[in-house]
C-alpha cells in the first residue's frame, strides 16, 4: 500500500495526488501538517527530517520531495508517453518539470498566492503582488510559446511536466490578480479541467488557507 502523508490544501500534495489519480494507483492518505500539525514527530522526522510535506511511505521506505516521489511513481508505474524510458526522451520532459516547479510553481506559490490569499488583508503589499505577477507572467508566457506548437508542455502527449505546471494553474487562474494574456496557456488549462484526477486532486478548496498569516 502507497501511503501520502499530507493535507490536500497542499499543492505540492496536490501534485503527487494527481499522478496516483493519473495512474489509478490505490493509496492512502493521512492528514499532516498546517492545522493537523505532526511534522515535528519523531516518527515522521525519521521520514523526513526537514518536517515538510508530502512523504511517500513504500513499505518500510519513505521518499520525501514532490519531484522525487512523482518521478518514482512514474518511473515504476507509468508508460512510455508519460515518462520515456529513453534517458534523452526523459530528459526533454525533465527540464520542462524542473523549470515548472522552480520557476512557476515557486514564482507563484509564495510571492503571490501566500500573499493575495494567505496573508491578511491589512499586511498585503499590492505593490510586491504586482511587481511579482509580472515576473512571474514572463515564465507563464514561455508555457504559452510551447503550448501553442502542441496541446501538452512537452508534445502531443501528457506527462510529468504537466503535473508539474498544471497543479499551479488552478489557483494561478482562481486568484484575484491581474494576469496576461495567454491564450495558449489558458486553453491548456480548460483542457486540464476536464480530466478527473486534475478536478479531485487540484480543484480543491484553499479557504482554510485564507488570512492565515
Amino acid at each position: 500500500m502507497l501511503t501520502v502523508y499530507g493535507r490536500v490544501t497542499s499543492s505540492n500534495v496536490q501534485a503527487v495526488l494527481w499522478l496516483l489519480e493519473e495512474l489509478e494507483l490505490e493509496y492512502k492518505r493521512l492528514d499532516y501538517g498546517f492545522t493537523f500539525g505532526g511534522l515535528d514527530t519523531p516518527d515522521y522526522q525519521a521520514m523526513n527530517p526537514h518536517g515538510k510535506i508530502p512523504v511517500l511511505k513504500v513499505g518500510d521506505m519513505a521518499i520525501f520531495e514532490s519531484a522525487a516521489i512523482i518521478r518514482y511513481l512514474a518511473t515504476t508505474y507509468a508508460g512510455e508517453t508519460l515518462w520515456p524510458s529513453d534517458p534523452l526522451r526523459r530528459s526533454q520532459i525533465d527540464m520542462w518539470a524542473e523549470w515548472a516547479k522552480n520557476s512557476v510553481a515557486a514564482g507563484f506559490t509564495g510571492p503571490i498566492f501566500w500573499l493575495v490569499v494567505r496573508t491578511k488583508p491589512e499586511n498585503r503589499d499590492p505593490e510586491l503582488i504586482i511587481k511579482n505577477t509580472i515576473k512571474l507572467d514572463k515564465e507563464m508566457a514561455k508555457a504559452d510559446a510551447q503550448l501553442q506548437k502542441h496541446d501538452f508542455l512537452c508534445g502531443p502527449d501528457f506527462t510529468i511536466a504537466d503535473i508539474q505546471l498544471g497543479h499551479v494553474l488552478y489557483r494561478y487562474y482562481d486568484v484575484e490578480i491581474e494576469r496576461s494574456d495567454l491564450p495558449a496557456l489558458r486553453a491548456y488549462y480548460d483542457r486540464l479541467t476536464d480530466r478527473e484526477a486534475f478536478q479531485k486532486s487540484v480543484m480543491v478548496s484553499y479557504d482554510v488557507l485564507r488570512n492565515s498569516f
